[in-house]
């Protein structure tokens, strides 16, 4: 996307921040308000769509539960290729507004329509409505979800070079997705939404279409009240020194997987992706079946509220701890109360009590994750610069976006596979009533490993990792030399 006098050219579309600094109304209206309906429409329109399919339109029963287990993983394989091509794209695009920007404001149009494409299935045969999953599908992950997600992913890092106004950023966009988006998916939308549409489809319908009508007027929020100031800096830069030779993507790709930061980041954010999609995925299944009974329209309510309250506590003390303590000081204790949390849940599993002990701690534990990993990762993206002269911000998240890609289709595609293999029994529609079938213990089993088991091993080799991630110490290091020299 380039070109002087285009369309992103004019006036119109100029950002409504101008100060060098991050400002009140950029960290309110640009990275908490602004992101909230995109991150609230992905969260339901994603953290619902495998009960749809397995409850809904029973799609387990399909080829003995091979589709569901084979087609989210063939699906995230045409996604990965297109988030390095939007990869790609973002770092060749120069306009007047910036080389992400522009792709929050296509994201916040194409989201919508292709999202609620997923969860209108035609009343047709069954193939008719196999290829109708499979298109809707990849239109709304590989096409408009991607679009979205790497330009807003990207804004942190090309926000600032002030590493404390970027942890701030962090937190704020963190808020938006986990204390606002994640609260109203993950206790309204089970509490109130799912009871009463049980497994009838057009309440399901009905509720994202519903959803999906904030989405565009929020992102152009976003899109007016954010600011690429790094890019703008890099402009100036090539404009006194003219512009430096661009290195090959190949060649890109070589130095990034060969810088040991950028490896430990990337392979830190892929485990805890991994056990995250795999325990939210799982969650639905984990309260209907063991924990309460189905759709009750509390449990969940319940495990997330009094689970998350420490989550809604954190965003006013994360920022005080990063001034004192290094943030990967603050990983390594919070991954330590992840495993304790998750152990003593499964201790009595079943037991309400002793499961919201365990998640307390839990929630306490991730804190540090959830608010300020994309800070440190800002970071070792700043170190990759000093260290190797050139910034590969659109390759870098790229990979990011491929492996959050990659994760959630084999994680759908592994929990599928347990359900089918284990011989789940999806509930059924009686006169207008939804009635659930009793799991045998192999599911059951299978759910808490999905739950619980994978997240303590998955945690403890990522504790391992950040012992070797010193990417802090180094980036001051080299500050002291530069003020020294």
């Amino acid at each position: 996307m380039r070109g002087k006098n285009g369309f992103l050219e004019k006036k119109i579309w100029d950002s409504r921040i101008v100060s060098e600094d991050v400002t009140g109304k950029e960290k309110v209206f640009g990275y908490l308000v602004g992101p909230v309906g995109a991150l609230l429409f992905n969260t339901i329109v994603s953290g619902y769509i495998n009960l749809y399919y397995t409850d809904v339109l029973k799609l387990t029963v399909v080829a003995g539960g091979a589709f569901l287990a084979v087609f989210p993983l063939v699906s995230k394989i045409l996604d990965a290729v297109t988030n390095v091509l939007m990869g790609y794209i973002i770092d060749h695009t120069r306009t007047k507004q910036g080389k992400a920007r522009p792709y929050i404001l296509l994201g916040a149009v194409m989201m919508p329509i292709a999202g609620i494409l997923m969860y209108v299935i035609p009343n047709a045969s069954m193939s008719v409505q196999l290829v109708w999953v499979v298109v809707s599908y990849n239109l709304y992950y590989a096409v408009s979800y991607t679009t979205y997600n790497m330009s807003h992913n990207m804004m942190i890092p090309l926000s600032t070079r002030n590493t404390e106004q970027r942890t701030t950023l962090s937190t704020f966009a963190s808020i938006a997705n986990i204390v606002f988006a994640g609260t109203i998916a993950a206790v309204l939308v089970p509490m109130l939404v799912l009871p009463a549409i049980g497994v009838n489809k057009q309440g399901w319908i009905t509720m994202v279409c519903v959803v999906s009508i904030i989405v565009l007027p929020l992102g152009l929020l976003e899109y007016y009240f954010t600011k690429e100031r790094v890019t703008e800096a890099s402009r100036e830069t090539e404009a006194l020194e003219g512009k430096k030779e661009e290195l090959p993507y190949a060649a890109q790709m070589k130095v990034c997987f060969t810088d040991k930061y950028m490896v430990i980041a990337l392979v830190i954010f892929a485990i805890t992706q991994f056990v995250t999609i795999l325990r939210n995925t799982s969650l639905l299944y984990y309260c209907n079946y063991i924990l309460g009974s189905y759709n009750d329209g509390i449990t969940p309510t319940i495990l997330q509220v009094l689970g998350g309250v420490p989550m809604g506590l954190g965003m006013f003390v994360i920022i005080p701890l990063t001034k004192k303590f290094e943030k990967r000081t603050l990983f390594l204790a919070g991954n330590v109360l992840l495993v304790t949390g998750n152990l003593i849940c499964l201790t009595s599993p079943a037991n309400m009590v002793t499961v919201i002990i365990g998640h307390v701690i839990k929630n306490v534990g991730c804190i540090p994750t959830s608010y300020i990993f994309m800070a440190l990762f800002a970071d070792c993206l700043d170190h990759f610069e000093w260290k190797h002269k050139f910034r590969c911000d659109g390759f870098a998240m790229s990979v990011y976006s491929i492996i959050l890609t990659i994760t959630t289709g084999i994680c759908t595609s592994v929990f599928n596979l347990i359900l089918a293999r284990t011989g789940y029994v999806a509930p059924s529609l009686v006169d207008g009533v939804t009635v659930a079938a009793q799991q045998s213990s192999r599911t059951i089993h299978g759910i808490l490993w999905s739950y619980y088991g994978v997240e303590v091993i998955g945690t403890l080799v990522i504790i391992g990792l950040f012992v070797l991630l010193r990417v802090e110490r180094d980036l001051r290091k080299r500050e002291t030399e530069r003020k020294e020299s």
